[in-house]
């Protein structure tokens, strides 16, 4: 049997979406076992930089840091002007974070509620990759026509900044690390979130309006938060959360919001870069001031295109697996 037409066997289930009711189905559920391994991920997740930040902070050290001040500013330890390190450097340091703090999750789930990572990532017997590389490539497209028009209606704000070497090396580490990043996220908000808040409230709605707060509230300390102030970053973390959850849900698995969370973060850091990026890599632009507003407008409009194609090309017609 073709495995994106197989479901989960069906034993009283609370829902008729194939992905929250694998997070039924799949290990135990009691709150207090979604709080250990929250718990558990978000120590990891805390104590991670410890172990892959070392040679930054033996480098702020050498310049004459504190310890303290990097505990009331941690951003310093992450900006390579004043470090004097290479930005590659800092980007090891950063992947590694979820490199722990995934392999933290994986083991609380499998310890504390005998659930696979495969259970909160779709609702059937494989991943699903070519759903995940198609999203992956039409949203890299979006990115590269976004950064085009921008550069064409604001062209003072884009530099030209193409280190090649630099720009290889960063995107190796990308490849490498990056759908580590972008996938401890989703399985963590659009997957065990998800899964949790819909058994907790008995539907998917509210599940998807608080997680997808949840994950806005968590890229908080961003560094384009303190340059575009939070009430537009948030709108956006928020937005792009509640179009990543609603595909989840009606794909009934988290393959298509993996990809363009990939896609996303990957195409960004190539294309363009700035002080105020979370993911300071070598790009093909250096960015002096963006334009928020306008890059918020472009957004809604490819991200509005992006799931009318994908409501057409897997027959999405059933909303009320959003909704029951």
């Amino acid at each position: 049997m073709d495995s994106e037409n197989s479901e989960v066997p069906t034993k009283q289930l609370p829902f008729n979406n194939l992905f929250l009711n694998a997070g039924f189905v799949n290990g135990e559920n009691k709150w207090y076992m979604y709080l250990s391994t929250l718990s558990f991920t978000v120590l990891c997740y805390l104590l991670a930089p410890s172990i892959t930040s070392i040679h930054l902070i033996l480098a702020a050290i050498r310049k004459n840091l504190s310890l303290e001040a990097i505990k009331e500013n941690p951003n310093l330890l992450y900006d390579y002007h004043w470090l004097g390190v290479d930005r590659n450097l800092i980007l090891i340091a950063l992947f590694g974070i979820f490199v722990v703090a995934l392999l933290g999750f994986r083991f609380a789930l499998r310890k504390f509620q005998q659930k696979t990572l495969l259970s909160v990532i779709t609702a059937y017997d494989t991943f699903r990759y070519k759903r995940f590389f198609f999203a992956f490539f039409v949203w890299a497209l979006v990115i590269v026509v976004t950064t085009i028009i921008t550069y064409i209606i604001y062209p003072n704000q884009y530099t030209l900044s193409l280190d090649m070497k630099g720009l290889l090396l960063s995107v190796l580490l990308m490849l490498i690390f990056m759908p580590i990043q972008s996938g401890f996220e989703e399985a963590v908000f659009r997957g065990y979130l998800m899964q949790g808040f819909a058994l907790w409230f008995k539907n998917g709605w509210m599940a998807l309006i608080i997680t997808s707060i949840l994950f806005g509230m968590a890229h908080m300390s961003n560094p384009e938060v303190g340059e575009y102030g939070w009430p537009m970053m948030l709108t956006y973390y928020v937005l792009f959360a509640l179009f990543m959850g609603g595909m989840t849900l009606l794909d009934e698995g988290l393959e298509l919001a993996m990809g363009i969370h990939l896609a996303n973060n990957m195409m960004a850091s190539v294309m363009v870069c700035s002080d105020h990026s979370v993911i300071k890599t070598y790009s093909i632009f250096t960015e002096s001031k963006g334009e928020p507003t306008f890059e918020l407008l472009i957004w809604l409009i490819f991200a509005t295109l992006v799931f009318l194609i994908f409501k057409k090309k897997y027959a999405w017609k059933n909303f009320n697996l959003i909704l029951r």
